[in-house]
């Protein structure tokens, strides 16, 4: 289970540690948004987050704190990337020049990739005051029962990447 602000890798990572365990990524803003950039009502998205974790094997990425405790039940790691907000923003705004105009393989159908608007650089910038900290609290109640790895910079998640558990099968490039 991979948890983080805009921008910190959790995609990419999740995308990783799936092709190299042999098991499916699950997308949380698929089950988020609807074509068209259209927020799904919360009981939709409460129900497909938690009938994705009800699967054997996954590694989920996204936040999604409603159905965070639900998922973590069902993990056997939980991964924070918690990478300061200038990195995240510039992470963000490059993968919006790399995608324009087109839909990510992470993101709901119909949904391209579009330049930010005020809310969406405000979430980025935000998360820090908000989000990490429930995400912190979050990760407080769930160590010693499950296995939880805080990474602060972007040598910790290459450390992490470098852990022989998480070279079970050998890795594919990485797509852009």
């Amino acid at each position: 289970m991979i948890l983080g602000g805009a921008g910190s890798g959790k995609s990419t990572l999740a995308c990783i540690l799936a092709r190299r365990l042999d098991i499916p990524v699950v997308h949380v803003d698929k089950m988020y948004w609807s074509p068209g950039w259209v927020a799904r009502p919360r009981d939709e998205t409460d129900s497909l987050a938690r009938a994705a974790a009800d699967g054997a094997a996954w590694v989920f990425d996204g936040n999604h704190l409603r159905s965070a405790a639900y998922r973590a039940a069902r993990a056997e790691l939980i991964v924070f990337i918690d990478l300061p907000a200038s990195l995240r923003l510039w992470r963000s705004l490059r993968r919006v020049l790399r995608h324009r105009g087109e839909t990510r393989p992470d993101m709901a159908e119909a949904c391209p990739e579009q330049w930010p608007d005020r809310d969406f650089l405000r979430f980025i910038l935000g998360y820090g005051a908000d989000g990490r900290l429930r995400t912190l609290a979050f990760l407080d109640d769930w160590r010693g029962r499950v296995e939880v790895v805080h990474l602060e910079t972007r040598g910790a998640v290459r450390a992490f990447l470098d852990d022989p558990r998480w070279r079970a099968i050998a890795p594919r490039p990485t797509p852009r």
